[in-house]
């Protein structure tokens, strides 16, 4: 298998990648029952140094269910007919978290709340307040 370049300085090399191969319930008419098209990729991540350990942290939130408890990652693809097709296609979407993970998430501006907003809020309580208020049964001495 070929190094998966992510970036011009970065590329994810072929030996920390697997690629395997097995029947695929996607299209493809009774060819599905005769044709290993379905392909998994496999990224030992644990083992890599291509990520540094902030990317490394952010990757493993993107990749979810794709990051699996023995630090491999696999991402599956069974969308075309063809089995190298799909291989290209994992290689795309492991190439698209990585890319994702380099990005440092934009840090967040405290922003105040609008006078409107505020205006809002209170007028949204009154209002709940005062539908509490007509529920209530009136006190027992009128």
């Amino acid at each position: 298998m070929d190094p998966l370049p992510i970036t011009d300085q970065l590329v994810i090399p072929a030996a920390q990648l697997q690629a395997s191969f097995a029947r695929s319930s996607g299209p493809g008419g009774q060819n599905v029952n005769k044709v290993n098209s379905k392909a998994t990729l496999y990224w030992e991540l644990s083992q890599s140094d291509v990520l540094s350990g902030p990317a490394k942290a952010r990757f493993k939130i993107l990749a979810g269910h794709r990051y699996l408890l023995d630090g491999n990652v696999r991402i599956t693809c069974q969308v075309h007919r063809d089995q190298l097709a799909n291989l290209k296609s994992c290689r795309e979407q492991l190439q698209q978290l990585v890319r994702q993970a380099l990005r440092p998430p934009k840090p967040r501006l405290p922003t105040r709340p609008t006078a409107g907003s505020k205006r809002r809020r209170l007028d949204a309580k009154q209002r709940q307040a005062s539908k509490k208020q007509l529920r209530r049964s009136p006190p027992a001495g009128e």
